[in-house]
């Protein structure tokens, strides 16, 4: 299967697309079929386009062939969280956590 298509079916089986906002992101790893996949809602799509996610990938691909695999996961993590901040600004007296913030395996 497609990793793309896995991760927006994970997004969906998780319910990620019922946020207020609709800028909830996945990030899929599939480490058995080494397969990887950033899935963003319309919202956080719509902002930073298909070009970001792309960039993101290959990011993370060029490190894992250098086995920094921890690096390279918390390097996209922060890009994207950079890229939510600064398209959708934290509003500590209006905003609330709409998705669990755990690791998912095995979906």
């Amino acid at each position: 299967m497609d990793p793309l298509d896995r991760a927006a079916e994970v997004f969906a089986n998780l319910k990620m697309g019922k946020t207020a906002s609709h800028n909830a992101v996945l990030l899929y790893m599939a480490t058995k079929d080494r397969q990887l996949a950033i899935f963003g809602d319309q919202a956080i799509h719509e902002k930073v386009g298909e070009v970001f996610w792309q960039e993101e990938v290959m990011h993370i691909l060029s490190q894992f062939q250098k086995d920094h695999y921890a690096d390279a996961v918390a390097k996209v993590v922060l890009d994207i969280g950079d890229a939510l901040k600064q398209h959708f600004p934290y509003d500590r007296l209006t905003d609330i956590n709409e998705l669990p913030d755990d690791i998912v395996f095995g979906r």
